[in-house]
Order: C-alpha cells, then structure tokens, then sequence
C-alpha cells in the first residue's frame, strides 16, 4: 500500500493549492472517465435510482444519474483541497445555519448529538468548529481504515478545522470521558450507512426500499442525554454548502425506541428527494433484505443469533 501512498500524498501535496476552479477543470474530465469509460458502480446507481424512484422516467432518472457523478468527482476533488485550504474560505464555503441553538444548549451543560447522511461533502462539515462555542468540543464518528498510512492522512484532514475524530468502538468511552471532565461535545454521527447482519434492529421504509438502519446514535443519545438535532444539508452552487441544525428533541430519553431513528430517515429522505443528486448512491445500500434476515438470524433477547 506504501506504493500507492506516497504517490498520492504527492498529488495531494501537488494539487491542493491550486485554486478551486481548476480542481473542478480536473473533476470535469474525471467524471467523462468514471462515468463513460470505467463505468464506476454504473450497475449498483441505475439499480438505486430505479428502485428507489418508480415514478421518474428514464430520461429523469438518466439526468439524476449524470448530475450523481459530476458532483461525485466534484466531491472528490473538493476533499483533496481540503488539505491546504484556509480556515476563512472554508468558512465561506460552509455555512451553518442553526448554531445558536447549539451554543445556548451547549451553555447549559448538554450535549448534541447530530444526525446526518451521505449527502453533499460530509467531509467539509467538519468545519463546525469555526461556527459553534469554543465551550463544546465538536467531532465526528468514523470507522478507521484499514491502512495505517491513508487512516492517519484522513485523520489529519479531517480535524484540521478543530473537530476530534472518535473511531466508532471507541463512541462512548470517549464520549463519557468528556463527560467526566464535564466538556459538552457536539457530534455528528453519519448514520445512513448499511449495519452489520447482527446490528439489525429494525427496519424502515425508505425510497420505496424495507431498510435495515442503524440505531446505534439514538442509543448514544439516550443513554447520554444529548440533545439531538438533523443537519440538513444543502449545496447551494458549485463549492458552495449550507448546513441547517434542525432540533428533533432536548429530551431524548422521553422518546420511544425507534423514534428518533425514524425522525431521522424521514427527514434525510426529504432532503433527498428534494435534490437526489447529491446523496452517495454508488453505495450498495439494499444488499440485505429483511427475508435473509428472517431466514437465518432470530432475535434472542434483543440480540440477533444465527439460527441453529
């Protein structure tokens, strides 16, 4: 992997400074490539579109399909400046609206939780940190990647504005430490991914699609007591975000199992539809389906066993 490393951190090291425009001069002809000539997941996006949008036509859902890969390779490119750019462009760049909620909740002691999905650059939210109270300590939950080299790189790119990446084993030995030394945190928990067979806990209608999801933040904020909030995330224009705070509740442990979890996908499912361009459909999200799941796992006590 090291051949492959250090020869991208040159390219990095090479194209990062460059001036935004010419990245997206470079994301135009990456997107001829992956989309014409490698095809990059071309089957898994078509197969997501269809299913997920049954009323569109195919001339709909072909242009929904095109505008998915530019701003994949805009994306792309936009993360790659990420390790050079400036605090105050970044800040220019990334809007947040919503934050004064954060801070007065953040005063009183509480901490955040924040729902959000694959949609828009999820990696510029990590400026967060430029527009919330100094009180709170923000981050993020990730899952480590496997090669040391390429997992330190993405670690540095992704708390250069501030924010602390806590991997995801870790969630809440680290969030209790914080709560020890008595340091309200605002986190942001990506939680549209696929969970394992055994994390399945429940299933929701999402695009027309039985949806196994993840419960694991709704259990965090339970247990902790934070506050949790749905950032709605917009791309205004080429380079340009705006990330909403949308409050779900102060008082999490009032709510039922599940509850929050199905607040959450009914509110990222609108902003999807409401431009499903910019949600990461390469991803292969429906690859488990609740008749697998019921043909061979049972549920024993709230913990999901194979079947004998």
């Amino acid at each position: 992997m090291k051949l492959i490393y250090y020869p991208f951190l040159f390219i990095c090291s090479v194209l990062s400074p460059l001036p935004l425009r010419v990245h997206y001069f470079i994301a135009d002809g990456l997107y001829l490539l992956l989309y014409y000539a490698i095809r990059y997941r071309r089957h898994v996006v078509w197969k997501n579109l269809t299913s997920s949008f049954p009323e569109k036509n195919e001339d709909e859902l072909r242009r929904i399909e095109r505008k998915f890969y530019h701003f994949l390779c805009d994306y792309f490119v936009e993360s790659f400046k990420m390790v050079t750019i400036s605090r105050q462009e970044m800040k220019r760049r990334v809007v947040f609206k919503g934050t004064e909620l954060v801070d007065e909740i953040v005063a009183s002691g509480q901490s955040c939780a924040v729902y959000l999905g694959h949609y828009g650059n999820w990696e510029w939210i990590s400026s967060l940190p430029l527009w919330v109270s100094p009180q709170a300590q923000c981050g993020q939950i990730y899952h480590p990647i496997e090669n040391k080299e390429f997992d330190r790189f993405f670690l540095r790119l992704r708390q250069r504005m501030g924010a602390v990446c806590i991997p995801m084993n870790e969630t809440l030995r680290r969030l209790a430490e914080y709560r020890s030394q008595k340091r309200p945190v605002v986190i942001g928990y990506i939680s549209d991914q696929v969970p394992l067979w055994t994390n399945i806990h429940h299933w929701v209608d999402v695009l027309n699609h039985d949806t196994p999801v993840l419960t694991g933040t709704e259990r965090i904020a339970r247990k902790l007591n934070h506050a949790v909030f749905y950032l709605d995330v917009r791309r205004l224009r080429r380079g340009y975000y705006e990330a909403t705070f949308k409050l779900i509740t102060r008082d999490p442990q009032q709510s039922k199992e599940f509850e929050l979890t199905d607040i959450y996908w009914r509110m990222l499912e609108q902003t999807i539809r409401e431009a499903p361009e910019y949600w990461l459909w390469s991803h292969n999200r429906w690859k488990r389906t609740r008749e697998e799941f019921d043909a061979r796992f049972e549920v024993v006590n709230g913990k999901v066993l194979p079947k004998a």
